[in-house]
């Protein structure tokens, strides 16, 4: 079969249409090749990537150091199962807990699956550890939340669309206003056993909470009895400047989870951070996964985490997000309500005259920027931190003529 160029892309976007799901409302750009920041599609046209895979490449696309560990560990074994032990699990588990100062690790796949596993934690916890009746342990979260697709997870998502044909729900959740102490500790009874919240709500349109909330969110759950668990799959591994998005108030959580970044783009890896009393309810048949903690997932993971602290990414993500956020709020854009986040998590929300985020996606794509909506009226700017102050003033040129026009 011989496509023309000038048609390629389009012969890539009927194949999805004809053969895949239509779950998905993606840019009509199809991308061929990849290197740091910077993307190809399919015919030749580059690309800045202002979305890092929705924060997964931290590293940026294509880094040599994750490829190479990758090639070599597929060259010796990939999969064991965790029917058998394999060298590559032991060093991951140790790296991680060193950097991250968590006693013990569990590894797994996606993030939704890294947010299942500390659920079920919690709730054991609650049980074993905790004594709340069985069958009676509740779990808080927030307005606007974001944390995968699963059943359970869509089921306390206040975003009607993602819980739309998909019930009966899990229950045993309660929802309380993002950003509000008071509500939370309202909320707590004898049967809370947990409250699951992500430190800078991403997909929710990069809603940082106000001073003091995380804070605040510690005293209350310590002083209940309840564990803490930060979701940290978008916000982690640098992202926001800091390792973890929770050090920004100096807390400390009970539990965290972490995927996306944690492979560099590379791989699918997730994996659930906490002490030994809440990991060690787990026993052998308790939880588990044919894929978690496989030796190429780990020799990918303990080379993306290398990457991050070698070439001092958070350093940079905290140096070069707050310029780009300064850079935004320079321009004298009707349509731009705001500009917020911390590191290189910045969101841009438009005033709802606007006439909705996508079209400014779509003309920045011709701008040769690559950013997508969330919520309607927020664009995200989420690069990979390798990102330098000069390709931000190159971004800027472009954001500002698109947030400029009528």
């Amino acid at each position: 079969m011989t496509i023309n160029n000038h048609d390629r892309s389009q012969f890539f976007i009927d194949l999805e249409d004809r053969f895949g799901a239509h779950n998905y409302h993606p840019l009509d750009v199809v991308v061929e090749s990849a290197k740091g920041i910077w993307v190809t599609d399919v015919n030749g046209n580059r690309y800045m990537d202002c979305l890092s895979a929705y924060s997964a490449v931290n590293q940026g696309h294509a880094h040599p150091a994750i490829a190479q560990a990758m090639m070599e560990q597929i060259g010796k074994v990939t999969l064991t199962s965790r029917a058998f032990r394999n060298d590559q699990l032991g060093p991951f588990y140790q790296e991680l807990c060193e950097l991250t100062g968590f006693e013990r690790a569990l590894p797994m796949n996606s993030g939704a699956e890294a947010v299942e596993t500390a659920l079920k934690a919690v709730r054991k916890w609650g049980y074993k550890v905790k004594g709340v009746p069985e069958g009676q342990a509740e779990i808080i979260v927030c307005k606007n939340n974001f944390a995968g697709r699963t059943i359970t997870i869509v089921g306390f998502s206040t975003e009607a669309q993602y819980q739309d044909g998909f019930g009966p729900f899990t229950p045993g959740f309660k929802v309380i206003p993002f950003g509000d102490a008071d509500a939370l500790e309202a909320a707590i009874t004898p049967n809370t056993v947990a409250f699951l919240l992500e430190p800078i709500q991403g997909e929710g349109g990069i809603i940082v909470p106000p001073d003091g909330f995380l804070k605040r969110a510690r005293e209350i759950c310590t002083a209940n009895n309840v564990l803490l668990v930060t979701d940290e799959i978008q916000t982690g591994l640098g992202r926001t400047g800091k390792l973890f998005a929770f050090e920004h108030e100096g807390i400390r959580p009970d539990m965290v989870t972490i995927g996306k970044a944690l492979s560099g783009g590379y791989y699918p890896v997730s994996a659930v951070l906490a002490s030994d009393e809440i990991l060690g309810v787990f026993h052998p048949g308790d939880h588990g996964s044919t894929f978690g903690g496989n030796p190429l997932a780990c020799a990918v993971a303990r080379a993306a985490l290398r990457v991050i602290v070698d070439e001092k990414l958070i350093d940079n993500a905290d140096e070069v997000g707050a310029y780009f956020r300064e850079r935004l709020e320079e321009i004298n854009s009707p349509h731009i309500k705001e500009v917020r986040g911390k590191g290189l998590l910045i969101g841009v929300e438009l005033h709802e005259s606007s006439g909705g985020a996508r079209r400014f996606c779509e003309a920045l794509q011709h701008e040769g920027i690559l950013c997508k909506e969330t919520h309607h009226t927020i664009i995200r700017f989420a690069p990979p931190l390798v990102i330098q102050k000069a390709d931000v003033d190159w971004a800027i040129e472009r954001i500002h003529k698109v947030m400029t026009m009528a």
